[in-house]
């Protein structure tokens, strides 16, 4: 699926032509960010929800022990205990353990300030802005690599990330497929794409064939 996407602004006219199309520019891209990123919600959800379960059966443990009851999994003295006696072990294990819990916020902190990125990309125009679907484009290629090598469509698959194009493609049995005409001829339709950001092909051919493919 592509959408084709145009400002809709009650601006005054800008006071020269330059003027105008750099205006436009800016608009463009912000609109073309806009719809290739995505926020960070589900995770921001979901570490919400998990950071509350911890809270509520924290606070679960320390109602039990003022009442005398069993814990659920362990007691608040127990805990404290384990903590204190955490400097007592060996530096090995206290470092890795450390390593390991900076890593995972470090991890966290990258997505939570990092946009994430939707499976589109850019067909930039300087009349409006144009957003396709990876699927999309997939197809496409998959279609014109299939007949640069010779095969089946349906022996021809294509997937695209942010910046790869993975092609994959079988042979019939007996008919040898050239891997540099392929890789030219998507690397043409990729450039003729004008993607933004730009996607290089990787093509990859299956060593065994089908026959009657």
């Amino acid at each position: 699926m592509s959408t084709t996407l145009t400002p809709q602004a009650d601006a005054p006219p800008a006071p020269s032509p330059t003027g105008t199309v750099s205006a436009n520019r800016g608009i463009y891209r912000r609109i073309g960010r806009r719809e290739t990123h995505s926020p960070r919600s589900l995770l921001a959800i979901v570490l919400a929800v998990a950071l509350i379960l911890v809270l509520a059966w924290l606070g679960t443990e320390i109602v039990l022990a003022l009442l005398g009851a069993p814990a659920l999994l362990v007691a608040p003295v127990d805990m404290f205990t384990s903590a204190v006696n955490l400097l007592d072990a060996p530096t090995g294990i206290v470092a890795a353990a450390g390593i390991v819990v900076a890593v995972i916020g470090l991890v966290l902190v990258i997505a939570g300030v990092a946009p994430g990125r939707r499976a589109r990309h850019l067909l930039m125009s300087e009349r409006t802005v144009v957003v396709v679907d990876n699927e999309v484009i997939a197809s496409a290629l998959a279609r014109h690599a299939s007949l640069a090598g010779n095969v089946d469509p349906d022996n021809a698959s294509v997937s695209v990330s942010h910046r790869t194009a993975e092609v994959h493609l079988t042979p019939t049995t007996g008919i040898p497929v050239d891997r540099d005409a392929v890789t030219s001829t998507v690397t043409e339709q990729l450039d003729s794409y004008g993607l933004t950001p730009s996607v290089r092909p990787r093509v990859r051919i299956a060593t065994s064939g089908r026959i009657g493919a």
